[in-house]
C-alpha cells in the first residue's frame, strides 16, 4: 500500500507558476500509474494529468494541455506537476492519486485511482 503526500500549493497571480510535488512513501512508485487531479469549491473532482509508470505516456485535461507538465522521479518515489500561466479559473485543491495497473484512457477517471493524497491548496489571484 502506497501513502502520498502533496506539496507545493500556494497563492500566486495569474500569469504565475506553481510546482507540486507528491511525494510517496510505503511502496516504490514504479508499481503505479500516477494521477492529479483537482476539486474547486461546489464542483466535482476533475482530471488533470496521468502519467504512465515509466513516465512514458501522458494524458493533459484540454482546460490544462500546453500550460501544465506532469513528471515523475522514480528513483525518488515522487511525481510533479509543473502549473505555468496560472489562471484564476486553476484555483483548487489538487490532489495527487495512484493505481497498480496500466496506463490507458481509463487513467483519466477518478475511480480507476485506489490511492488519494491529502491534498494541497493552488489559489490564483486576478
Amino acid at each position: 500500500q502506497v501513502q502520498l503526500v502533496e506539496s507545493g500549493g500556494g497563492l500566486v497571480q495569474a500569469g504565475g507558476s506553481l510546482r507540486l510535488s507528491c511525494a510517496a512513501s510505503g511502496s516504490s512508485l514504479t508499481y503505479y500509474t500516477m494521477g492529479w487531479f483537482r476539486q474547486a469549491p461546489g464542483k466535482e473532482r476533475e482530471f488533470v494529468a496521468a502519467i504512465s509508470r515509466s513516465g512514458g505516456s501522458i494524458y493533459y485535461a484540454d482546460s490544462v494541455k500546453g500550460r501544465f507538465t506532469v513528471s515523475r522521479e522514480n528513483a525518488k518515489n515522487t511525481v510533479y506537476l509543473q502549473m505555468n500561466s496560472l489562471k484564476p479559473e486553476d484555483t483548487a485543491v489538487y490532489y495527487c492519486a495512484a493505481y497498480s495497473g496500466g496506463f490507458g484512457p481509463t487513467s483519466q477517471h477518478r475511480s480507476q485511482y485506489d490511492y488519494w493524497g491529502q491534498g494541497t491548496q493552488v489559489t490564483v489571484s486576478s
